[in-house]
């Protein structure tokens, strides 16, 4: 069972989710879960498919934003911050650890022109690191004319 950690209101992360965690989630009132780990990377670690098919079971829905040894990219942080911008509900990012789903959350919120200052002290309480951010988050804030 993976421990879901709120950074903002609505958003949350967890180390991988295994199939049964959909229902635990669903229950706890997500309506999205977002895998950002790329298929493939661990042994054992249980397929995309298999996290779809399980959300989709429990009322889910379900995104992949995966996220490899190219690290965040513009195109993921747009993909992630449409999502948020259309959920339905609390959004469940996933991946090894969290902290690339911490990452990425983030970046999105900055893209979609929220302060991520109080995201930033959330995740340092539940052991994420994302001061370093600051400077990339400016640069992806929305411009205002």
């Amino acid at each position: 069972m993976s421990e879901f950690r709120f950074l903002a209101e609505g958003i949350a992360v967890a180390p991988q989710l295994q199939p049964e965690d959909c229902a635990t989630a669903a229950a706890a009132g997500f309506r999205l879960v977002v895998n950002n780990r790329p298929d493939g990377e661990a042994p054992g670690q249980p397929a995309g498919a298999e996290i779809e098919a399980a959300a989709h079971a429990a009322g889910l829905r379900y995104a992949a934003i995966p996220i490899g040894p190219e690290g965040l990219t513009l195109a993921a942080i747009e993909a992630c911050a449409a999502l948020l911008a259309d959920a339905p509900g609390p959004v469940l990012l996933f991946c090894r650890s969290g902290t690339r789903s911490a990452n990425l959350a983030a970046l999105a919120r900055a893209r979609l022109g929220h302060d991520i200052e109080p995201m930033i002290e959330r995740a340092a309480a539940q052991g994420y690191a994302l001061a370093g951010l600051r400077p990339l988050a400016a640069r992806l804030a929305p411009r205002t004319a």
